[in-house]
């Protein structure tokens, strides 16, 4: 017994005719005939009586009752399977950095969702390297964060740069400045992230390449709290240009020159292929990605 043969069986019950029911299927009506005799001889009773009028047994009742949830529960699973195949449902794990997470994602993400409703998505928000590494151990399916360690067995397309600013005090001797030098850092207390976060890497690199290694600084472990700790006058930050609007009361900000701090930011995955809805976001986050 298979589910065409059950469907062929609920077809000549609901019109009450053989040929009726091989139309809809698009069968010969001899085929119809044979699958009704294998299931009859399958199930060892006759469900139906033949005549110029399908008429059903009591077995055949029996079994057409009972059936029925079976071929609904059968057309369902056969049409879940068939979207998860071409992605329209599915679960999708996609890792992402701040401030990404917080500033880009959300409306991105409201709009692939009303578009692709039985789509369900996981975030993990962590630092590049975790994300790397959960991304490697395959419990997320693609990242959208920094550029990952050279040599790691990930493609990463990039997508945007992630613009730098610096955020001051408006009462900072360093805020009557239009743009600001790395060396004027030397003099202020500097808010930082945590020490794997690459933001920080990058801005540790660029004051190296400027002569100045060693610098009073205040470690603040989120990146995006950093404006905050600056509004209450901690010190000075460097902060992704997309945090600040609005603007923390009492701030405000300026460029900084020299070497550039802007991070590079783009979608990180393994080198085989994303399942369906997986490859669906990806793409998605691919062409809608504000870049501004």
């Amino acid at each position: 017994m298979d589910l065409k043969t059950l469907r062929t069986f609920h077809l000549i019950v609901k019109h009450g005719s053989f040929i009726q029911a091989a139309e809809e299927l698009n069968y010969a009506q001899s085929t119809v005939t044979m699958q009704i005799q294998k299931l009859e001889a399958d199930l060892g009773v006759q469900l139906m009586e033949r005549g110029k009028k399908i008429r059903l047994t009591e077995a055949g009742r029996l079994f057409y009752e009972q059936s029925l949830d079976i071929v609904q529960r059968m057309e369902q699973v056969q049409k879940n399977i068939s979207d998860l195949s071409i992605g329209e449902t599915g679960t999708v794990r996609i890792g992402v950095t701040e401030p990404t997470a917080s500033c880009r994602l959300p409306r991105l993400l409201q709009r692939f969702m009303a578009q692709y409703p039985r789509i369900r998505i996981a975030l993990e928000i962590s630092s590049t390297p975790a994300l790397t590494e959960s991304l490697m151990q395959g419990n997320i399916d693609f990242a959208l964060c920094s550029t990952p360690d050279v040599g790691s067995e990930l493609y990463f397309q990039p997508l945007f740069q992630e613009r730098f600013v610096v955020l001051l005090p408006d009462e900072h001797p360093l805020s009557r400045k239009e743009i600001i030098e790395p060396s004027d850092l030397q003099d202020y207390r500097l808010l930082i992230t945590s020490a794997n976060c690459p933001y920080r890497k990058k801005l540790e690199t660029v004051l190296q390449q400027s002569g100045h290694i060693s610098l009073e600084t205040m470690e603040i472990g989120s990146m995006t709290a950093l404006k905050n700790y600056v509004e209450y006058g901690f010190g000075i930050a460097l902060v992704p240009e997309i945090v600040l609007n609005p603007l923390p009361a009492k701030t405000t900000v300026r460029s900084i020159s020299g070497s550039s701090i802007d991070m590079l930011t783009g979608l990180v995955r393994k080198t085989s292929s994303l399942q369906s809805a997986s490859a669906k976001l990806y793409q998605y986050i691919l062409q809608e990605i504000n870049l501004g």
